[in-house]
């Protein structure tokens, strides 16, 4: 058996060692902790009704990362992807047992973790990680996906920060398991994520057209989602991956096809924020359209 194959059962262990501490546990107060040798109550008289259910009710306020990093995951639990998730989980093993909704469905869970590690291999491409970008990044995660799952995800952030990534490998096991109009999601959370320090270094950029390239994602659509945020002068017909040569039809035809490829139905599986933010690509589509109609005077 390779370390590889040992490092997954490892992972799978812990994960399940988690859920069942979480099932084992009673719902209700455990009384037998605060009984004397006689049976009898320890409690203080002066003790309050909502004290003790304070007293109770506080571990469930513990982040279950177990539950919630375990409950959705596919194929990136194995390799390398897996292998970062297993470093990152057994540095925040402690008081994870409990109290966590976990994912819904695998294509979620592996849409998020797979963020996660890209947008670490991104942050990590200056040789820099500042406070206005962890910041920038969890304000992200929170309007993407939540106040409580987006908490959790900027947590688990920190502790993949901590690892060295091989980004090519990384990059191959997403584009190997995950769908096209997906990568093309991923890429664009990925330039936003490299806007949060309200600048675009050239050794981010250049890290993400990597990561698109080993993800198996055409030059041309990597162009087109770039020219969405690092704008020149023709970004619009980048955008609909044509030339200011093309003519009105082909600027219309091109306009279809680009509606077609990025539609947010493409990605309606993975839930209502990643859907939302597909909307969003979707409109800088129908911008960069309506700009190239607005220079050529086309009704």
């Amino acid at each position: 058996m390779g370390i590889g194959e040992i490092l997954i059962i490892v992972i799978l262990a812990i994960v399940a060692y988690a859920v069942f501490s979480m099932r084992k546990k009673p719902s209700g107060p455990d009384h037998s902790q605060n009984q004397g040798p006689n049976g009898n109550s320890t409690s203080g008289a002066g003790d309050s009704e909502a004290s003790r259910n304070q007293q109770y009710q506080e571990p469930r306020k513990k982040s279950g990362y177990a539950k919630w990093v375990g409950g959705g995951l596919g194929w990136v639990f194995g390799g390398p992807i897996g292998a970062i998730l297993g470093v990152a989980l057994g540095s925040m093993f402690d008081g994870m047992n409990t109290g966590a909704t976990a994912y819904r469905g695998t294509p979620r869970g592996d849409f998020a973790m797979s963020l996660l590690v890209l947008s670490a291999a991104v942050m990590k491409a200056d040789q820099k990680i500042v406070k206005s970008e962890l910041d920038y990044i969890r304000s992200f995660f929170i309007q993407q996906f939540g106040e409580e799952e987006g908490t959790r995800m900027i947590l688990m952030l920190r502790e993949i920060l901590k690892q060295e990534i091989n980004i090519q490998e990384v990059s191959v096991q997403v584009g190997q398991f995950t769908d096209y109009p997906v990568k093309l999601q991923l890429l664009h959370y990925l330039f936003g994520i490299a806007a949060a320090d309200a600048e675009y270094h050239p050794d981010e950029v250049e890290m993400i057209r990597i990561i698109a390239g080993f993800m198996g994602i055409s030059s041309a659509d990597y162009t087109s989602v770039k020219a969405m945020f690092v704008k020149s002068t023709g970004w619009a017909y980048d955008v609909l991956e044509i030339t200011s040569s093309a003519t009105n039809e082909e600027v219309k035809k091109a306009y279809r096809e680009m509606a077609k490829k990025h539609h947010p139905d493409k990605v309606a599986n993975l839930g209502d924020d990643i859907r939302k933010a597909a909307t969003e690509k979707f409109q800088k589509i129908n911008a960069a359209y309506e700009e190239i109609k607005k220079q050529r005077g086309i009704n």
